[in-house]
């Protein structure tokens, strides 16, 4: 199924999607999981975990979801969900290769996860993602790319990609790191027989990190979806311990710091979802009040304040410990 059938307008909630990366797998770059998990973290519980989330999620009109091979049952989870609710046939659903899930669900592994943008990749974890959601598959991310990746100049990966696109998937990318915005503009140049080949792009974006902004808003205007991840800074901008400005304009609006975050990259022009990473029931409800915040310039203004050079926000990220 094409990603395009997503609708931003189908319900108040819609433009926040749900993604999984946090219930998917025991550890994760979160603050405060200790808090928001229970310490039995075994497969079943996180399954049961995962399907409270997505029930309440469509209930309340997320109509995206968001996964990837390296979520550790990430898809498993998902693919359970769908099959046991064939009413749900309007939830879009997208995914990511790329990385390769390594931990064998512990939290003190040494390493999580591997990534390689090679094509025998691609091959193996778009066969692991179909074997589990079949025709379902609306959006099919590279997973992670960066401007040193190989992914956008190698024929064999473009090959795959263009005919997975001709058989009706979206193809996108997902980005990280400090040089964000490079690697989104040289995804905007590749073309297959003259056609752009993407048409979804997924960064992070948020009050603390924006530096991708003009880069997104030209892959808004070349037509591709927008799609903001970590707009919580992996837990720095969720209560308890968020920026003093951004619990003062939360406190403006009645609602939680996190709510605030979520909506300052909604007032985005070129945002077409924003992802919640909600691992409670009560975070994704506290997420979901964004939808009804609509912030003033000077709120704006005050939460531009809190861009941090992305050299030191990325530098940060990367010294989280997986929880």
């Amino acid at each position: 199924m094409p990603f395009a059938r997503f609708d931003p307008g189908a319900t108040p909630t819609a433009r926040i999607g749900l993604g999984l990366a946090a219930v998917g797998r025991p550890g994760y770059l979160t603050l405060g999981r200790d808090r928001d998990l229970p310490v039995d973290r075994t497969p079943e519980a996180l399954r049961e975990r995962s399907h409270r989330l997505m029930d309440a999620a469509r209930a309340s009109g997320v109509r995206y979801f968001d996964a990837a091979r390296s979520y550790g049952r990430a898809e498993e989870f998902l693919a359970g969900w769908l099959a046991a609710r064939p009413d749900a046939a309007d939830q879009v659903i997208g995914s990511k290769w790329g990385y390769t899930y390594t931990a064998d669900w512990r939290v003190d592994a040494e390493v999580h996860e591997v990534k390689d943008h090679g094509a025998p990749t691609f091959d193996r974890q778009y066969a692991q993602t179909r074997a589990l959601l079949g025709d379902r598959l609306d959006l099919y991310q590279i997973h992670s790319v960066t401007p040193e990746s190989p992914a956008l100049n190698d024929p064999a990966v473009l090959d795959r990609l263009a005919r997975l696109a001709a058989d009706g998937v979206t193809v996108g990318l997902s980005t990280s790191g400090p040089g964000q915005a490079d690697a989104i503009r040289a995804a905007l140049e590749v073309t297959v027989e003259g056609r752009p080949l993407f048409g979804a792009v997924q960064s992070t974006f948020n009050v603390l990190e924006p530096s991708a902004g003009p880069a997104l808003a030209e892959a808004h205007a070349a037509g591709l979806t927008v799609i903001a991840k970590e707009v919580m800074a992996n837990g720095r901008l969720a209560p308890p311990g968020a920026p003093p400005a951004l619990r003062r304009v939360a406190d403006e609006h009645g609602v939680a710091a996190d709510a605030v975050a979520l909506a300052a990259v909604l007032h985005r022009p070129w945002a077409g979802l924003a992802l919640s990473g909600a691992a409670t029931v009560d975070q994704l409800a506290s997420n979901l009040a964004a939808a009804h915040v609509r912030l003033t310039e000077d709120q704006l203004d005050r939460l531009t304040r809190l861009a941090e050079p992305p050299a030191a926000y990325w530098a940060q990220r990367s010294a989280l410990p997986w929880r």
